[in-house]
């Protein structure tokens, strides 16, 4: 949309305001100042081997063994090279190498995805995976440099103190102890292109669709994490209700903020 003119059709713009349902008691709805959503970067790394018959190694660079060496040590990247206090998440996806059992091949691909919320750590973490991808391939001798491609990146969600603020009091008066903290996500959004774009504010919040009942008694058994499927799970399905209700009266709620009168 902003590419497509977004800023030249819309007139003057106050706020930009959005929800997302989340794996979270349903009825419930979350807000955060500052940092809400982590960056977002997505990595494809490809590494050249040489290929040879599965029963002569000793004729290949192996792509294959190489990729594992470089996805074991990317393990120490965010345990090592990043101060626990700070959250990131790095992890490989997607590993493509080979085609037969007795063939070794000329090429592996990963493909990684990076999240932070900071753009120190970002920095840090993306020098690392280049650093430990052409040592490991130079540890192995392969006939060309690995090759790096970026795509899918997404900016951090930082919602304005202000505008949050204002969203949070007409959420209390509205579904009182149903208004809620959201707890920082790892996820990521590429909703705050739309309001840095138009130059305003902009708050993110959270809105739950697992069934009370289920998400409570997975968190007395502090099971949270086994029992309860988060976004993009296949097993991932808010309940209807009270979900669409409750997501059509926060987004009510909101505009009134802005657009209500005593």
């Amino acid at each position: 949309m902003v590419t497509d003119g977004l800023t030249d059709l819309v007139g003057p713009v106050d706020a930009a305001l959005a929800q997302h349902v989340l794996a979270l008691p349903a009825g419930t709805v979350g807000t955060r100042t500052g940092s809400v959503l982590s960056a977002a970067d997505s990595m494809r790394v490809t590494v050249h081997g040489r290929g040879a018959h599965g029963s002569m190694p000793q004729s290949s660079i192996d792509p294959v063994v190489l990729a594992a060496m470089i996805v074991v040590r990317l393990q120490t990247v965010i345990s090592r090279e990043i101060a626990p206090t700070e959250p990131a998440v790095l992890t490989v996806g997607s590993i493509r190498g080979g085609t037969k059992s007795n063939v070794i091949g000329d090429r592996a691909v990963l493909e990684l995805n990076v999240r932070t919320y900071d753009e120190s750590t970002r920095n840090t973490v993306m020098e690392a995976i280049r650093r430990i991808v052409v040592g490991e391939c130079q540890a192995s001798g392969t006939p060309s440099d690995p090759e790096f491609e970026l795509f899918d990146q997404f900016p951090a969600t930082v919602n304005d103190a202000a505008t949050t603020e204002r969203l949070h009091t007409g959420f209390t008066a509205y579904f009182g102890d149903r208004a809620q903290e959201l707890p920082l996500q790892s996820a990521s959004e590429d909703f705050s292109d739309i309001p840095e774009a138009l130059g305003v504010p902009y708050s993110y919040w959270g809105l739950g669709g697992i069934d009370a009942e289920t998400y409570r008694a997975a968190e007395a058994a502090g099971r949270v994490a086994q029992d309860i499927p988060v976004n993009h799970s296949p097993l991932f399905a808010p309940v209807i209700q009270p979900t669409l209700d409750t997501g059509t009266e926060a987004l009510v709620v909101a505009a009134l903020a802005w657009l209500g009168t005593d």
